[in-house]
């Protein structure tokens, strides 16, 4: 375990480096900075790098399930049908930050980890999210091969029709294209509703933690005060009875 840890941090380092470049071309390419066929040829090989990297953790973990609930990400920032997708790669690194304890070595708080995490799989938003975004990738790859279109061009129709934005910019014209439209119509909308539920019950039920810790805070805090004040008072009692023991003993 000890001559592979070096190994595991080199690679994890590596991961890092190349998802950050990943990253940082794709925002170039969208802003129209630099040479744009260079951009490309980046983004491509790249996306074969973590294609192969995806498939041989697949195939040598002992357990596929866990690993494709935790690496859906993964899986889908090495879908080639936008380089924008490149962005899920930024998952990976939030894995490698908690696997490294990087929050705890640098003494920041981890309660945004834990939210993270209760976010991502107690509420089952990473499966909703997979599913909603398998329906629309494999959508816009039947759009694009029967409405002869770009690829670009049938995956913002299809975020445009499950999410029931439809600018009408792009519509199918053959029978099939209508099939694949009234699929996603059906099954998009379905997921992405859950999905945006799931969101809204996920922030409800914090806020609705948060206040009542604040309630419960706060009655701690009233308790304490008047625990105080009653302490205060038992002293003021007795210091009065002090004085006037005083005052009658001068009298006489």
């Amino acid at each position: 375990m000890a001559k592979r840890r070096p190994r595991l941090i080199v690679y994890h380092v590596g991961v890092t480096l190349l998802t950050l470049i990943s990253v940082g071309t794709v925002l170039l390419l969208l802003m129209g900075w630099g040479n744009a066929t260079v951009e490309m040829t980046i983004i491509n090989s790249l996306l074969v790098v973590f294609a192969i990297d995806y498939v041989t953790r697949l195939v040598l973990t002992r357990n596929r399930k866990i690993f494709l609930v935790q690496s859906a990400f993964d899986l889908l920032g090495i879908i080639p049908l936008h380089p924008v997708f490149a962005f899920f790669r930024l998952g990976r690194l939030v894995r490698l930050i908690r696997y490294h304890h990087l929050f705890w070595r640098l003494r920041i708080n981890s309660k945004w980890t834990r939210a993270y995490h209760q976010f991502i799989y107690k509420t089952g938003f990473i499966y909703l999210f997979s599913f909603s975004v398998t329906i629309i990738v494999i959508s816009a790859f039947l759009f694009s091969l029967t409405e002869k279109q770009s690829l670009a061009s049938a995956l913002w129709w299809a975020i445009t029709t499950a999410t029931t934005v439809g600018y009408g910019d792009e519509t199918p014209h053959t029978a099939f294209g209508k099939i694949i439209a009234s699929v996603l119509m059906i099954g998009g909308v379905g997921f992405i509703g859950l999905l945006t539920s799931t969101i809204s019950g996920f922030f409800t039920a914090r806020g609705q933690q948060m206040a009542a810790s604040q309630e419960d805070h706060e009655q701690a805090d009233l308790d304490q005060l008047l625990a105080k004040i009653e302490t205060l008072s038992t002293k003021v009692d007795d210091l009065q009875r002090q004085l006037e023991a005083t005052t009658r003993q001068k009298k006489e």
